[in-house]
């Protein structure tokens, strides 16, 4: 993978659905986002690179040959589209969100019965940790520089605060309203470590990180 800019991983949230209204298609309603049911069961991939617009895939994996008929057919509205990032960011926050395995480990074993993957945080990068590290561990980096592989080195600013959305169905993933319960009980909601780039660089699966 290849962080060419500032705005983080090459491609990453480059491209939402869009309302009428300038809203993004989301799992809640807020100033920024609109409710769209559905949406979490679609992915994408970009077949010809970050440069252009990605291939929208339905829920069985299928790339759909016209994405905003698609988008407006399975939404049931005729008011989106699928839009390229312009002067106002898709990102929350910060544009990378980085997570321990320490941290998913903690999140399973605090909902046992409950299916949990990285895909109910969304983050851009799960680091392995070693055995016995703590959960949460991310706290620890917050106002600390990284570097990943040879050349990329990001600042750990803050962390998430999460919402509703850590619950929702996706693909094979059952909604549950006890993943957020067990974080607002365990550490206030929070779970992350966000950073912004500072030196551009490449990272490949298996890249260490190392805190500085």
């Amino acid at each position: 993978m290849r962080g060419r800019r500032p705005r983080g991983l090459g491609g990453d949230r480059l491209f939402a659905v869009r309302d009428a209204g300038g809203k993004l298609g989301s799992g809640k309603n807020t100033r920024r986002f609109r409710r769209m049911p559905g949406l979490l069961h679609l992915r994408s991939r970009y077949p010809h690179g970050p440069a252009a617009p990605p291939a929208l895939l339905d829920p069985h994996g299928t790339a759909v040959p016209d994405p905003d008929a698609y988008l407006r057919r399975y939404l049931g509205r005729e008011d989106v589209a699928l839009a390229r990032e312009e002067a106002v960011s898709h990102f929350d926050q910060l544009p990378l969100s980085v997570l321990t395995t320490a941290t998913l480990d903690w999140v399973r074993a605090a909902v046992p019965g409950v299916p949990v993957d990285e895909r109910r945080f969304r983050p851009n990068l799960v680091v392995s940790t070693p055995p016995g590290t703590r959960p949460f561990a991310e706290d620890d980096w917050l106002g600390r520089t990284a570097r990943i592989g040879d050349t990329l080195r990001v600042a750990f600013v803050s962390s998430s605060e999460r919402c509703a959305m850590v619950n929702e169905a996706q693909q094979d993933l059952p909604h549950s309203p006890l993943v957020l319960r067990a974080l607002a009980r365990a550490h206030g909601t929070r779970l992350d470590a966000l950073a912004s780039v500072v030196t551009p660089g490449q990272m490949r699966c298996g890249d260490g990180v190392r805190l500085e």
